[in-house]
């Protein structure tokens, strides 16, 4: 939604995942962390990883400690030629991933567990049990809003893109010294 009104979006999920299959020395150094079937047919092997670091926190961290550092200087490299009032870096685990240190404001978007696994399933093509393996990898809603300057619930369409377009609104007043 903010990228409709505009605003140039990093979307930290999907960067990853291409950097994953792009980056060289990336593919290397998940193939020695987690052996030649992260990859098939030349292609992140994603449903076999997922299985693998998310049964374990111990391999989760390892996975993050090889990958975020390459996603973070990729934003970095990303946001220094963007243009407009501000930009926006997608994360669903901007906290635990340490990258909000990268932004200004933070957004929590929130919505029913049981919501949130239905979408999950629909677009990744997931069953119930991985969704909510990823889940537990991830604060807490109450953490997550405690950490956040602004929160939005994400249930109806119509109240989310009110709140999208009143935090743009926000974010561009701050970006010129105004504030509200």
């Amino acid at each position: 939604m903010f990228a409709a009104q505009g605003v140039a979006v990093y979307d930290s999920d999907s960067r990853a995942k291409a950097l994953m299959n792009e980056s060289e020395p990336l593919r290397k150094a998940i193939v020695e962390a987690f052996g030649e079937e992260s990859y098939a047919e030349g292609t992140l092997n994603r449903s076999y990883l997922a299985n693998r670091v998310f049964a374990s926190e111990q391999q989760l961290a390892q996975l993050n400690a090889i990958v975020h550092p390459v996603v973070k200087e990729d934003f970095l490299r990303w946001a220094e030629v963007q243009e407009g009032d501000y930009c926006i870096l997608e994360s669903a685990i901007l906290f635990e991933s340490g990258f909000d240190e990268l932004v200004d404001k933070t957004v929590a978007v929130l919505a029913p567990t049981s919501l949130r696994v239905e979408r999950a399933m629909k677009r990744d093509d997931a069953n119930r049990e991985q969704i909510e393996a990823r889940m537990k990898a991830q604060m807490s809603d109450d953490e997550l809003v405690a950490r956040s300057d602004f929160a939005i619930v994400n249930i109806h369409l119509e109240d989310v893109e009110k709140d999208v377009a009143e935090l743009n609104y926000r974010f561009k007043m701050m970006n010129n010294g105004q504030s509200r």
